[in-house]
């Protein structure tokens, strides 16, 4: 399957999950996943919320952050992957200057 992000509009999403500031994702969803480029901008950040029915995966294309999974913090930069497992809870932070810029995958177990 070949998805074209460039043909997917792109949009914003305020305070997400009660989080801070502003992102931007272009979204491809299908009952076994969804597949989300997504930038976070300086500031903005996803607020803590928990993985009910599917494992979070963000590979991190550009800028730095710091994800908080189960209590746990992680530096995030260019080349890092940050896993949040099913029924665990996580909230990710852009802590740069620019876009923390990441490929997310929502995969459904």
């Amino acid at each position: 399957m070949r998805i074209d992000f460039n043909e997917i509009r792109e949009y914003t999403i305020d305070c997400q999950n009660c989080g801070e500031g502003t992102m931007a994702v272009r979204m491809f969803s299908s009952p076994e996943a969804k597949v989300v480029p997504t930038r976070i901008h300086p500031g903005g950040s996803i607020g803590p919320h928990k993985q009910v029915a599917s494992v979070d995966v963000n590979y991190v294309l550009s800028g730095t952050g710091v994800a908080i999974c189960d209590g746990v913090e992680e530096e995030l930069h260019e080349g890092i992957c940050h896993i949040c497992p099913k029924d665990s809870e996580h909230s990710i932070k852009n802590t740069g200057d620019t876009d923390l810029v990441m490929l997310t995958v929502v995969a459904y177990k």
